[in-house]
């Protein structure tokens, strides 16, 4: 099975699977419908066009430092209402979000399609960021040796950690891995498309594997 890696790490991140109107919340780690639309800016494909062929991705998550979980108070002017018209009145929102967090993200597939990702990774047509548009990356999502030939879980029980020299050294990593249904929890994150804003279910399991050592 061919691996591609990806390093996710920033100041701030969201990763929202049920946000609806008011309440912005994000998930402890990257969903999958987030890393697809990272993937999508980066080939330069239009929301409205067939995610068919990334939405088959087998995704896993190693949590390379767990991120401190915020909330930014916002407020709004001016937002159309359904009608057309103007609302005067302030909108008020509670958007959450992730501080600090670091990722290594797993993607399995095809290796033709995976070295297509790659490259458009290393040089993306579109700005890439971590959930939202104000949430940059603070370092490169694609790095040497970030494709093998392996499985995910020896990738996540063996490849270095990419935590930073002045971190604490856990003991354990978490990592989120896909599954069949009946051997994990549902997440609702499978994009069929951005446009309409519709998503399917995919199951996936948490486990903790021991701090890599060595290189």
């Amino acid at each position: 099975m061919t691996i591609l890696m990806m390093h996710l790490e920033g100041p701030m991140q969201a990763w929202g699977t049920s946000s609806r109107f008011s309440e912005r919340e994000s998930g402890l780690e990257p969903s999958k419908s987030g890393v697809i639309g990272i993937l999508c800016a980066a080939l330069g494909r239009d929301r409205g066009l067939d995610l068919s062929d990334l939405a088959n991705l087998k995704v896993g998550v190693r949590v390379e430092r767990e991120g401190i979980l915020r909330k930014d108070f916002h407020t709004t002017l001016d937002v159309p209402r359904a009608s057309g018209s103007s609302n005067s009145d302030a909108v008020i929102s509670n958007r959450y979000y992730l501080s600090d967090a670091c990722f290594l993200v797993g993607l399995e597939g095809d290796e033709v399609l995976l070295k297509s990702l790659k490259k458009a990774l290393e040089n993306p047509k579109w700005a890439v960021f971590l959930g939202r548009k104000s949430f940059v990356p603070s370092a490169p999502m694609i790095f040497p040796n970030c494709m093998v030939n392996s499985s995910m879980k020896d990738v996540f029980e063996k490849f270095p950690w990419l935590g930073r020299s002045s971190d604490d050294i856990p003991e354990k990593l978490r990592v989120v891995l896909e599954c069949p249904p009946d051997k994990g929890e549902p997440r609702m994150d499978v994009p069929i498309s951005f446009q309409t804003r519709d998503f399917r279910q995919r199951f996936v399991r948490t486990y903790w594997v021991d701090m890599p050592r060595g290189d």
